[in-house]
């Protein structure tokens, strides 16, 4: 057996700032990455183009890096319970290392890929929670509980010392000419295209793929931008957040240096305006947490609501309203713009990820698995904990004290685009309207006829009334 050990990359797509790689560099100079395309995950029905196109672009940033620290960075396909044993036993490796997840199907993965190196006689080490700057094992109510509601846990969260980003040690050896025949004939395969995968995206990405790129993103955000953050976040037309997404949900850059990143902006903040914008946005990151630690200790979120009244809604589910939303069709103004921005670029503001996700559950009566599912078609950083704590906590079925929060399409848009500009950029045909009649939404139907845009396909206000009653009489036969 050789000192090889073989780290598995999944969502943790760098070398800088990463624990389990630095484990394995510290214990053995002679350290391969390995990443496997699963099946399992690529040929499900929720998988987006873009974010397809962009993990493809990382994994080819991290094979350069690797590359430049003289070693090599793998690439298998097929499951992975059963290659990554095989080729770590042909390539005779003392151990395979990775780091933990949250998600039920990669624990369920992780688990059978731990009994096949076990039955080989191959070491492991995958008790690093990478992408947490807390384990779930490490935040509990007073009552030893795992939390359910975000303001409790932010205030443990942010209590207890973070740490700081990982040094990993340079200069990696590598696999021989003769290993990476080995390797090849085990299995390893040339880095695909997201085409040859079958993922067709035309479309430019919201952010570069790679470690450098998310490092850029970073600094340009905490350096400048963050400083008015907690105003300029929830308006769509201004680029005022940090994009950083896709790149924390591959893991292209550590939590640790993002959090880093705070404090070294805190530390040069002048005011308390902007002290509050940098902490609006810490609790943001505490959010993403929250939403982690939610799916690890109640991994039936995947599948379902958490609240008992939501589990059998008699959700409407209209077919023909459903297509509408995702075409960004329905008549709202606000609502359409924001469809169109995520069938195009792949992403969308947050702000109107929490519009439409209303209008679909709260205005179409629409079951929000439907629309978290088309989210996770479409968005580069579609990623299953925190979609699906979005959605339910716009749908009102999740971890939320407040069970009937509706937003009103009309209000929304006049308080978060008054000028209309979002909706101009995105909806072409309402270029020409009065901003006064585009953000109410109060436009003619011969106005609508002649520019092509269609009526509203529902009535807020009665669907709002019908909404409520139908959950009144929900609640009362739980």
């Amino acid at each position: 057996m050789s000192d090889l050990i073989l780290f598995w990359h999944r969502r943790d797509l760098r070398i800088s700032d990463h624990t389990g790689l630095a484990k394995a560099r510290e214990q053995s100079a002679k350290v391969v990455g390995v990443f496997c395309l699963d099946p399992d995950i690529l040929q499900r029905d929720d998988i987006a183009p873009a974010r397809v196109t962009y993990m493809i672009g990382c994994l080819q940033a991290l094979q350069k890096r690797y590359n430049q620290a003289g070693s090599q960075l793998l690439i298998l396909q097929g499951n992975p319970v059963s290659v990554i044993p095989d080729l770590a036993a042909a390539l005779q490796a003392k151990a395979v290392f990775w780091n933990w997840d949250v998600e039920p199907y990669s624990q369920t993965r992780d688990i059978a890929v731990i009994d096949s190196l076990t039955e080989k006689g191959i070491q492991f080490l995958n008790h690093n929670w990478d992408q947490l700057l807390h384990s779930p094992t490490e935040i509990f109510s007073g009552s030893k509980t795992p939390y359910t509601v975000y303001t409790p846990f932010w205030k443990n969260w942010i209590s207890k010392p973070k740490a700081t980003p990982v040094e990993t040690l340079p200069n990696f050896a590598g696999l021989t000419a003769q290993e990476q025949e080995i390797a090849q004939q085990a299995g390893a395969i040339n880095l695909p295209s997201a085409q040859d995968l079958g993922f067709i995206w035309d479309g430019e990405l919201v952010i570069e793929p790679g470690e450098a790129a998310a490092q850029e993103r970073l600094e340009t955000f905490t350096h400048s931008m963050i400083n008015g953050y907690q105003e300029q976040r929830n308006f769509p037309a201004i680029d005022g957040t940090s994009q950083l997404s896709a790149a924390l949900k591959f893991g292209v850059i550590g939590i640790r240096t993002v959090w880093q990143a705070t404090i070294e902006a805190l530390e040069n903040s002048n005011s308390e305006e902007v002290t509050a914008s940098i902490r609006t946005w810490q609790q943001e990151l505490a959010w993403r947490e929250f939403y982690q630690h939610a799916m690890y200790y109640f991994p039936d979120l995947a599948d379902g609501a958490y609240r008992d009244s939501f589990k059998s809604f008699p959700w409407q589910n209209n077919e023909k309203h459903f297509q509408a939303w995702c075409e960004g069709k329905t008549g709202y103004p606000i609502v359409d713009a924001a469809m169109r921005q995520l069938n195009e670029i792949g992403w969308m503001h947050n702000r109107c990820r929490m519009i439409v996700a209303s209008f679909l559950t709260k205005d179409l009566i629409i079951n929000p698995q439907w629309g978290e599912k088309y989210f996770m078609q479409k968005l580069i950083d579609g990623d299953l904990s925190a979609n699906n704590g979005g959605w339910q906590w716009s749908a009102s079925s999740g971890m939320d004290p407040k069970p009937l929060r509706i937003f009103n399409p009309a209000s929304q848009a006049q308080k978060f685009d008054g000028e209309g500009e979002y909706i101009r950029q995105w909806v072409s045909e309402l270029k020409s309207v009065d901003t006064e009649y585009l953000v109410s939404g109060n436009i003619t139907p011969l106005e609508r006829r002649s520019i092509g845009y269609p009526a509203p396909i529902v009535d807020h206000k009665k669907q709002q009334a019908l909404f409520k009653e139908i959950y009144k009489e929900q609640k009362a036969t739980i």
